[in-house]
């Protein structure tokens, strides 16, 4: 009874790797570096030519926003990477999703993806102004290929390593072949897709950034090349900003849908 009495609970150790959501720390840190920016340029110890003040950054968006500029610039830039990563992700999905159900498929379309994977994007932009004209088609056009590659690449390789042990199950109960795919194959690979849309968003305002230095009156591209060109650098960081926001909104969109779409992995 003695020992009984002495034993000490045991801590559970299966709750599976769930990292705690911590994003108080993410802004700490970029409060840390502006800070540390500010008192730079205030001091001089980072010169002006090199950084400009984010004080005068933030008061450069004050005066964006108050013109209206802000928005003149932005919703052009989001609706191109909007409807072009739209189109370079929908097909990327279906091609990668075909590939890695169908082998005819695979080997007609695997080789001449990883052809064109490894072009820079950017190179083609004066083929597809000739193609597409200088307007708007030649920026949906280079947003949608440098979205479609990557996309092909990870859902493809997302299928793959769907475990075929649960494959195995479903055909063992009988599940019909599209049923398989519904239930087993497309759920275990969102995990993977998921994933590489991050990647391919984040190549799609690359990409939308060099589209509208190149013909775009309007846009944060334009916006940037612009400022640039005068050196003025707190328009031109202000410009870098809201590429940062777009990242940042970007990412953080996907990860809503990660929690929805995936709650069955928790």
């Amino acid at each position: 009874m003695s020992d009984l009495k002495n034993t000490r609970p045991v801590k559970f150790r299966g709750g599976g790797f769930a990292p705690t959501s911590r994003r108080w720390v993410g802004f700490v840190v970029f409060a840390v570096l502006i800070a540390l920016a500010e008192i730079g340029t205030q001091t001089g110890f980072i010169t002006a030519l090199t950084l400009p003040k984010p004080s005068d950054v933030l008061q450069t968006f004050i005066d964006l926003y108050n013109s209206g500029l802000l928005f003149t610039h932005a919703v052009p830039s989001l609706t191109r990477l909007a409807v072009g990563s739209a189109m370079g992700i929908s097909v990327g999905i279906m091609v990668g999703v075909m590939i890695g159900l169908f082998s005819y498929v695979r080997a007609g379309l695997v080789p001449l993806v990883a052809a064109i994977f490894p072009i820079p994007k950017i190179a083609l932009l004066p083929l597809f102004v000739i193609w597409f004209g200088i307007d708007e088609g030649s920026k949906y056009a280079l947003i949608a290929l440098g979205t479609f590659t990557p996309t092909v690449v990870a859902t493809y390789g997302a299928v793959d390593n769907v475990d075929r042990t649960l494959i195995r199950m479903g055909q063992s109960f009988g599940l019909s072949w599209m049923s398989i795919v519904r239930k087993i194959v497309l759920p275990g690979a969102m995990p993977g897709i998921l994933s590489g849309l991050r990647i391919s968003l984040a190549i799609g305002i690359i990409l939308l950034v060099a589209a509208e230095m190149l013909g775009a009156e309007h846009g944060i591209g334009a916006y940037i090349l612009e400022a640039g060109s005068l050196y003025d650098l707190e328009r031109l960081f202000a410009g870098v900003v809201m590429l940062s926001v777009l990242g940042v909104v970007v990412s953080m969109a996907i990860g809503v849908v990660e929690r929805r779409v995936l709650r069955w992995r928790s």
